[in-house]
């Protein structure tokens, strides 16, 4: 029974990985995707060049920006779903999921007329006398962190939700019940017991903001360009695929090095919880 897991894990899991490595160390090429030899100089260039370093430094800080004000949005969303008895429950539903039936590349145009500079946002800012002028609201990391937090909302609330109604109601009412009030019931009871969701949620939107391409390709210009638009780059526009392919594997190491970190630090603060 594990012969097919172990075969799609092994197909499209670790050989991609594989190959991506050891194209990582072959030699550039002018005539072929890469050269005959091997060599480790695609890896200290790249470990050398502060411009590459800033772009990842960027990659990370809009990962861990969009999963944060991801958690603060969605947590509330995912809470009240959990909780709420409204016949109005299932069309709250499709609110949250509805995002996910638009093609990723609609939703992005979507924000590109948002936010240019004769778009709804600065328009609307102008007409109230608030600004005299547009503001930049592409082009640059601000942009792509609004258009990743809408992408990539649903996938911290659906697995906040589902930890949320799996914590029993009559803990809350144990505690109420002790004297605490509503606000000292949700603080020691309901957010230490939804810590497994919020670990989850955070991790998957974390992930999934610095490996997307698309939203940062459109709406991020040369000031919000990051590692995922870099390594294209590489490979599609300058056809330097081993360099692209070094660049893929740093940024995922220094992916798994961070996500690995913030399990250890959440496992440690879960395990002091009462």
């Amino acid at each position: 029974m594990v012969v097919p897991a172990l075969v799609l894990l092994i197909g499209f899991f670790a050989l991609p990985y594989l190959t991506i490595i050891t194209m990582s160390l072959r030699e550039a090429s002018t005539r072929a995707v890469y050269g005959d030899g091997f060599t480790l100089a695609h890896y200290t260039t790249a470990l050398g060049d502060l411009y590459i370093w800033g772009i990842l430094g960027r990659t990370l800080l809009i990962g861990a920006t969009v999963t944060v004000i991801s958690l603060l949005l969605g947590y509330p969303v995912a809470y009240h779903l959990a909780k709420s008895r409204s016949r109005w429950t299932s069309l709250l539903y499709i609110f949250v999921l509805s995002p996910l039936l638009v093609g990723l590349v609609v939703r992005t145009f979507a924000w590109m007329i948002i936010l240019s500079n004769n778009g709804v946002a600065n328009q609307a800012l102008q007409a109230v006398g608030l600004i005299n002028f547009p503001l930049q609201l592409m082009n640059n990391p601000l942009g792509v962190t609004i258009a990743l937090t809408h992408v990539f909302l649903p996938f911290i609330i659906l697995p906040l939700l589902g930890n949320l109604q799996a914590i029993s109601p009559d803990l809350a009412m144990a505690s109420r019940s002790l004297g605490a009030s509503r606000m000292r019931t949700f603080w020691k009871v309901t957010l230490p017991l939804s810590m497994p969701g919020i670990q989850a949620g955070t991790i998957l939107v974390f992930v999934l903001s610095i490996s997307a391409y698309v939203t940062p390709a459109m709406l991020g210009g040369t000031g919000g360009r990051t590692m995922s638009v870099l390594v294209v780059q590489y490979l599609v526009d300058n056809f330097r695929w081993p360099a692209g392919a070094a660049l893929a594997i740093i940024m995922a190491a220094v992916a798994v090095l961070f996500v690995g970190l913030y399990l250890r630090l959440t496992a440690r603060a879960m395990r002091r919880l009462p």
